[in-house]
């Protein structure tokens, strides 16, 4: 088993829970945030993580955080590296409001999990590859 040290900026935001393995593990805005449709933000997420040597966190939206603040993740998906650990690297939700919202301290907004980072690898140049294709992208080959 890993072990990942956390530290709280943010003493009044709910800890991170243990979870089992598969799980996302949801992550609380450690500020009030009032957002103006448009705007951007940088929603402090009151932790920081050292993760083990080799990995790295996705950071994503809850399937619920549109629905319940109008606000969308600004790049998709947040990778955060075992490198971001100085004692000042909090970890942030960049948001953009597609609606008026106020998000309120310890709100759920997004979760993460953990990965290992791709190994090293090479690229070999060939003229072939499979002999049979499917179809296309999305496409599982079926009209």
């Amino acid at each position: 088993m890993e072990k990942i040290q956390i530290k709280y900026f943010d003493k009044e935001i709910d800890k991170v829970e243990k979870i089992s393995k598969g799980d996302l593990i949801d992550l609380r805005a450690a500020e009030t945030v009032e957002m103006k449709k448009g705007d951007f933000k940088l929603i402090k997420l009151g932790v920081g993580m050292k993760l083990p040597e080799g990995y790295k966190a996705n950071v994503y939206p809850r399937s619920s955080t549109f629905k319940n603040f109008g606000i969308i993740m600004s790049n998709s998906v947040a990778q955060i590296d075992n490198s971001y650990s100085g004692d000042a690297d909090e970890w942030r939700f960049p948001a953009i409001a597609l609606r008026d919202t106020v998000i309120h301290k310890n709100d759920r907004i997004c979760q993460f999990e953990i990965q290992k980072i791709q190994p090293e690898i090479e690229f070999e140049e060939v003229e072939h590859l499979d002999t049979e294709s499917r179809g296309g992208i999305g496409s599982t080959g079926i009209n």
